[in-house]
């Protein structure tokens, strides 16, 4: 199939669906165009804990998502690992339809899930932009069984190089909580150097402090609402601690872990239903849509400022009751041609300029 009857497809499917009468989704189990290659997804009975995931009131006034396995690209170099996540979509603005290509027209609000951050990852934040005006640089993170593990340059007149253990928890504020262990310098105790140096926990945010960073006493809290790049994320987080597996940073939000386990078998997938959401140029009404992770590996790789990239290289499937189903491919799988490079989010922004010519030839 070319890429222009791909688009012209989707494009004639979401009209029908914006027009249709409101019926209860179809399973995501049912769909017969399953290849050797995919995961099986179960099939779900109205008794299941799981029937609001293949039903769901499709004309609720949010748009309601779920998320399990998902790996959201935020940023070059920062990537959430999302085990499960139940939330909303609400615009902005008011009378603005929240839209996938401009991810600054929505909040997600997240009710459930887990999310893991590698602290390479955070390593890089911190390095970049959370930590700028402070005197600490070259931080780098690592699990120390349970605790954090900082390191760093800290200027202090001279450049000493810092280490700092930490426990991790979830204040009751919702921000993430770092409680001092222990800091050294120079990999002597501070105590030995305090009338030398005159170091303290406040010495490593610096008297300007530090974008979205709070200490107290020996304490440190971290906001990860005002952290992430947009779309903003909003919930209570309710635990955040090292992951034991894969030394990662785990946030919980409501009570995630038991849906979690739940749904655990389930395929990879992004669920999007009820209220209304902007697509490039095509805007659907009583929302139902299912992205589904093509391969049979671990985790879907999604990346929200190149997702037509994803549709344009998967399938997609309408559903009896006017819904989508689109399979596709992990964002690191797609060739980085010149042609996929050409479908860009600037022509989706505008609806009064033509797609690109590589994608209508």
């Amino acid at each position: 199939m070319s890429k222009r009857i791909l688009f012209l497809s989707l494009a004639v499917m979401l009209s029908l669906a914006s027009c249709s009468k409101p019926q209860t989704p179809q399973q995501p189990g049912s769909q017969s165009n399953t290849s050797n290659n995919e995961k099986p997804a179960p099939t779900l009975t109205n008794s299941s804990p799981a029937a609001e995931i293949a039903g769901g009131s499709p004309a609720t006034a949010q748009t309601k998502v779920l998320m399990h396995n998902v790996i959201l690209d935020e940023r070059p170099g920062l990537q959430l690992r999302v085990r499960w996540l139940r939330g909303e979509i609400h615009p902005t603005q008011k009378g603005v339809v929240s839209s996938f290509d401009d991810p600054g027209s929505f909040v997600l609000d997240i009710q459930s899930g887990i999310i893991a951050t590698s602290l390479s990852d955070i390593s890089g934040i911190l390095n970049g932009s959370l930590l700028q005006g402070s005197p600490l640089e070259k931080v780098s993170l690592a699990a120390d069984g349970e605790r954090l593990k900082l390191k760093g340059t800290l200027h202090k007149g001279v450049a000493l190089p810092i280490e700092m253990v930490s426990e991790v928890s979830a204040a009751p504020d919702g921000r993430v909580r770092l409680h001092m262990v222990t800091l050294r310098v120079l990999k002597l105790p501070v105590k030995a150097l305090v009338q030398a140096f005159h170091i303290s926990i406040q010495d490593l945010i610096g008297a300007k402090g530090a974008a979205n960073v709070q200490v107290s006493g020996n304490d440190i809290y971290v906001d990860p609402e005002q952290v992430l790049p947009a779309p903003a994320i909003r919930g209570k987080l309710t635990d955040a601690h090292i992951g034991s597996k894969t030394g990662d940073l785990v946030t919980i939000f409501g009570d995630g872990r038991p849906e979690a386990n739940r749904f655990k078998q389930w395929r990879n997938f992004v669920r999007l239903y009820g209220g209304t959401i902007n697509l490039g140029k095509l805007t659907m009404a009583r929302a139902d849509i299912f992205m589904i992770d093509l391969s049979n590996d671990d985790w879907f790789s999604f990346d929200l400022m190149r997702y037509q990239e994803q549709l344009v290289n998967g399938r997609i499937q309408m559903t009896p009751q006017a819904g989508l189903r689109i399979f596709m491919p992990d964002i690191e799988k797609i060739p980085r041609t010149a042609q996929n490079q050409g479908i860009s989010t600037e022509w989706m922004k505008n609806r009064s300029l033509p797609p690109p010519e590589t994608l209508v030839q």
